[in-house]
């Protein structure tokens, strides 16, 4: 019998295996979609029919954006326009609504949350300063769910929960007392972390940025502040890999300086980081122009356990109009397409928004310009990843609902959370449910079709 080292048979105890190294597989690039006005302004999310959703500018007068919906396919349409300025990502909540900000609008015309249907039918949940503006202003990033239902997000200077009932609670406020005088010190998404503490990015006129975690419960502790040399301005939201590390990038500052630098911000060309939940920080790559410049979306952690993401400026042609890429945990950095390669450019230019890994394995994105009617394309990256599952939500005790999204679950046999049999039905070819079982622990969620058995890209947390 051939033996196992003792990493690979970790890997298949977890049902997860952490890539150490970047292989390079056959590759695929397709434009499927040419916007024919404004360009997209929010990061793409996966609904419960394996459509996509996101955001875009222009729309109706008076509007000023609007929600759209992608086929894997590449057709599109408008499906709402909440006023006003929907630049945040909608998020996909355990009850099957989508829920998403506006900068403005709102009661107040200081933003506002809404509640929105995968076909469009929108309204308003929750209005910012209606009264004292003791509540803030302006949302901005997007939305994460806890098990018991509750929303966290950000506006210009406060973290904020709001239940499903428009009940909102503001938990921190980084301009209180005396603070804030040259600027609001402005967070930017949430990460849920596996310890149940949130992680976040600010970006501010005081310094250069930093990296906070806060409790469920409004205690925010900053782990790190930037200097340049390892940064400025980090753009979130951060990811967590598979070994305990989150991940984020830099818009502007590191050590990379060479051509397409300097264009957005001080210092170098932007980098990518990882960092510790007790703050150890590591800077992972300096970008130097020819592999990318000024990223401006934080990265997607994909099924073969790497992280990908995309840079607005750099790439190796005269064009300087961004790049996609790909870094291991551990450090390795390769860059995987040059954006406006063809004439024209006709294949896009300068993504501004984060890459989507569905759970059919591919890798879908945007541009903010290029393309046809250069107002950007909508694109498709097949890298011959692993499909996957994902459980909405990623966390919950014994006895918790959870949404199952995937592609071929038609005649699943089997759904299991670190190993113990779980209750399901199956809705659709792209939806299960499921209820966290009895006796389980944090680990993957396995679910075993007729074709195919599929893990989810990170472990579920039994627990709140």
């Amino acid at each position: 019998m051939k033996k196992l080292s003792f990493a690979k048979a970790s890997c298949l105890l977890l049902g997860m295996c952490l890539a150490l190294a970047i292989h390079a597989p056959a590759q695929t690039f397709t434009i499927l979609q040419n916007f024919q006005q404004s360009d997209p302004t929010s990061a793409l999310v996966q609904g419960l029919d394996g459509n996509f959703y996101g955001t875009m500018e222009g729309g109706n007068i008076g509007f000023e954006g609007n929600v759209y919906t992608l086929t894997p396919g590449g057709t599109y349409a408008t499906i709402a326009s909440p006023c006003c300025y929907s630049y945040a990502p909608v998020v996909l909540a355990s009850n099957g609504y989508f829920y998403g900000s506006t900068q403005q609008g709102g009661a107040a015309l200081e933003g506002s949350i809404y509640k929105m249907t995968a076909s469009g039918a929108e309204s308003t949940l929750y209005s910012f300063c209606t009264t004292t503006c003791e509540d803030s202003s302006y949302p901005h990033g997007s939305l994460v769910q806890l098990s018991n239902g509750d929303l966290y997000g950000t506006t210009v200077s406060t973290i904020f929960k709001i239940t499903l009932a428009g009940e909102l609670t503001t938990l921190y406020n980084f301009c209180s007392g005396t603070i804030c005088n040259n600027g609001p010190i402005t967070p930017s998404g949430l990460a849920l972390g596996s310890d149940g503490n949130f992680y976040g990015v600010t970006s501010s006129n005081e310094n250069y940025g930093t990296v906070f975690k806060m409790n469920p419960y409004g205690g925010v502790t900053t782990l790190h502040v930037f200097s340049v040399a390892d940064g400025t301005t980090p753009v979130g939201p951060l990811v967590q890999a598979t070994n305990g590390y989150l991940y984020g990038v830099t818009l502007s500052g590191g050590t990379g300086v060479n051509r397409a630098c300097n264009l957005i911000g001080t210092g170098g060309c932007g980098t990518i980081f990882k960092i510790s939940t007790t703050g150890a920080f590591t800077t992972m790559h300096n970008f130097a122009g020819r592999d990318g410049a000024n990223p401006s979306a934080g990265l997607a952690l994909a099924s073969d356990g790497n992280l990908y993401g995309t840079t607005y400026y750099g790439g190796n042609n005269p064009s300087n109009t961004g790049t996609a890429f790909v870094l291991s945990p551990t450090g390795a950095f390769k860059t995987i397409y040059d954006f406006c390669s063809q004439t024209y450019c006709l294949d896009g230019a300068n993504p501004f928004m984060p890459l989507l890994q569905a759970t059919n394995g591919t890798l879908y994105g945007t541009t903010r310009q290029g393309g046809t009617q250069t107002n950007g394309v909508f694109f498709s990256l097949s890298r011959g990843l692993r499909p996957f599952v994902q459980p909405i939500p990623a966390q919950g005790n014994a006895g918790t609902n959870v949404t199952i999204l995937g592609n071929g679950l038609t005649g699943a046999t089997s759904v299991t959370f670190h190993g113990v049999p779980a209750a399901f039905s199956v809705l659709s070819d792209t939806e299960m449910s499921a209820t966290v079982p009895t006796g389980a622990t944090t680990g993957a969620v396995v679910v075993t079709t007729p074709s195919a058995t599929l893990n989810s890209n990170v472990a579920f947390r039994v627990g709140h």
